[in-house]
């Protein structure tokens, strides 16, 4: 998810030394001092685990639907409601998010940087019972490797759960016959859940369909939420890697983003909130990344391989329809 990082432009200021992790190679001994820690903001973790147990609820009521429509194998034969079977879903779903978040408050910490625990957000979605969750920077980062290292951090986190996930919930999955009378949504495929679904149980059979199990479904979201924040646009992640690659030539990557993602809704209309939320943070928080005094300074070697990694990524997780209507009646 998004950081909430300050929005404003920093003043001129001089470059702060770099600890030893931060790609200074020079010896130990001629190494400044890091920086002393900053002091830490009261935190609130009652907030958090109220926030926390209330998405738990929601979400599981959300998976709870799911795994019925799973165990009905697309006819209108419905089990009673279960609330525990609701866990399968929301239990990796969870999972997912936590490593995201995780993964920017723990490179937080190891910068001494000023973070929040993450905040999840509940709401009463149907899909997902969850919008998210996001953890709040309480200051400015100075440094783009710091920067481009708390950013990434999240991602990959998220996407290293999100793969064991899907294979195991291609795994619980099963193929059935489709009805000839199915109205409903068909879910895109990225490439990685093509390959995975191609792995996993390979072509279905003519008017057969992969019956997706919630465990599945929640980590094809994981999938489809790496991509959504590797979008390099804003105080989104791959905003921050953006900038943190290219300095100020980041803002026109931004808004060349921005009209990709305006583009698609004209594809499918599952965009069309995601291109809002875009265009409402360029309106409110400006085309341009809050920057830092080493605008002008190259990433080292290492961190620009991974920022390939976290292109590719994104490739692999990106579909352009996440959500389709599938009507077989009005089907020819």
């Amino acid at each position: 998810m998004p950081l909430d990082t300050p929005g404003r432009p920093l003043p001129p200021a001089p470059v702060e030394p770099y600890p030893p992790s931060y790609g200074d190679n020079r010896p130990a001994r001629e190494r400044p001092e890091p920086p002393p820690a900053v002091a830490r903001a009261r935190s609130r973790p009652l907030v958090h685990l109220l926030l926390f147990l209330a998405t738990l609820l929601t979400t599981t009521v959300a998976g709870s639907c799911h795994y019925a429509g799973f165990a009905a194998d697309f006819t209108q034969e419905f089990p009673e409601f279960s609330f525990i079977q609701g866990a399968w879903f929301s239990l990796t779903l969870l999972a997912i998010l936590a490593a995201h978040e995780f993964g920017h408050y723990f490179a937080c910490r190891y910068y001494r940087v000023d973070a929040s625990l993450p905040y999840f957000l509940p709401a009463p979605l149907a899909l997902t019972g969850t919008v998210g969750a996001v953890i709040r920077i309480r200051q400015p980062i100075r440094s783009k490797p710091v920067l481009f290292d708390v950013g990434v951090a999240g991602p990959i986190a998220g996407f290293v759960v999100a793969v064991p996930a899907l294979f195991l919930g291609l795994y619980l999955s099963r193929v059935v016959p489709l009805p000839e009378d199915f109205v409903g949504m068909s879910l895109g495929e990225p490439l990685l859940f093509q390959w995975a679904a191609g792995l996993t149980w390979g072509a279905a059979p003519e008017g057969y369909t992969l019956n997706l199990h919630p465990v599945g479904l929640a980590a094809w979201l994981g999938l489809l939420l790496t991509a959504l924040n590797l979008f390099p646009i804003g105080q989104l992640d791959g905003g921050h890697i953006a900038y943190a690659v290219l300095g100020s030539r980041s803002t026109v990557v931004s808004l060349g983003a921005t009209v990709t993602v305006v583009a698609l809704v004209f594809l499918s209309a599952s965009w069309i909130i995601w291109a809002v939320l875009m265009i409402a943070m360029l309106v409110f928080l400006g085309p341009r990344h809050p920057r830092t005094p080493d605008e002008h300074v190259p990433l080292d070697t290492p961190r620009l391989l991974l920022a390939a990694v976290a292109a590719a990524i994104f490739v692999v997780c990106f579909t352009p329809a996440p959500f389709s209507p599938l009507d077989l009646v009005a089907q020819p």
